[in-house]
């Protein structure tokens, strides 16, 4: 799976996180103000960059960074071990993914974000003999939240949590609470930023000890994070503390790119 920001996208964020003009960017690296421009829209570049004075400038791990020009791609991460989450991905102009996880002995399930569409979730939990008994939201951002409305019709019963300031009281998340699905155990950490309700999700108590998996909506992708132009410092410091001290093998499942590992982030990600 293509990574969501390449290392332009990775630059760019960083810049405008930072209020930082078009012109530093394009002096501390060597460009000219046409293969700035280029590498910030498609990451292409003619002579490769100083990632060293653009890190310095931006605040930037340059190592990592050039991990990131080199073409990686996560390696680390898949959702083999953990046989009951599922990563469903749906593309009206912008390719999202969504997340169902259950618990195998009661069939109960949990949806994390709704996607573009509500159709391949109830194929899914249809064709696993799953009842739907909560809905958790990381953000209200649009794409996350497209099929919110089919998917309550449909279970008028499901339990909603979120962080937005907008929920009713008994929907919103609560410092310290774990929700039980079956066996597993769902918490939550607040990490707005990139939006400002934004919340990653924990799971953790899998069977045959696979690995705790967090939801972790638009807070962090493979090699880089969500756009935070207005809350960019707030971003990175709650990725830092709420994400990225979670156990090395816990699994992040974002919603935008390929999953990742903590630990594969810490080496990689240069924004950490």
């Amino acid at each position: 799976m293509t990574l969501e920001d390449h290392a332009g996208d990775v630059v760019g964020k960083a810049r405008k996180g930072l209020g930082v003009a078009p012109e530093q960017v394009t002096e501390a690296g060597g460009f000219t103000a046409e293969s700035y421009a280029k590498f910030e829209q498609d990451g292409t570049y003619d002579d490769l960059p100083d990632l060293v004075k653009i890190g310095e400038l931006l605040d930037l791990n340059p190592g990592k960074l050039a991990t990131i020009v080199s073409g990686w791609c996560p390696r680390a991460a898949d959702l083999e071990t953990n046989k009951t989450v599922r990563q469903i991905t749906t593309n009206e102009g912008m390719e999202v993914h969504c997340y169902l996880a259950w618990d195998a002995g009661t069939r109960e399930a949990a949806l994390f974000d709704t996607g573009w569409s509500a159709e391949p979730i109830l194929a899914l939990l249809q064709e696993n003999d799953l009842g739907l008994k909560h809905l958790f939201i990381t953000h209200t951002h649009h794409d996350h939240i497209a099929a919110l409305t089919p998917i309550r019709s449909q279970f008028p019963e499901v339990e909603l949590h979120s962080s937005s300031p907008n929920a009713p009281e008994q929907q919103r998340n609560q410092p310290g609470q774990v929700v039980e699905l079956g066996s597993l155990q769902i918490t939550s950490r607040e990490t707005p930023g990139h939006a400002d309700d934004g919340v990653t999700y924990v799971l953790d108590n899998f069977p045959g000890f696979a690995p705790k998996v967090a939801m972790v909506g638009d807070a962090i992708f493979a090699g880089s994070m969500g756009g935070a132009p207005n809350h960019y410092q707030l971003a990175r410091e709650k990725v830092q503390s709420e994400i990225l001290s979670l156990s090395a093998e816990t699994i992040l499942c974002p919603g935008h790119g390929p999953v990742t590992t903590v630990a594969e982030q810490l080496v990689v990600n240069p924004f950490f």
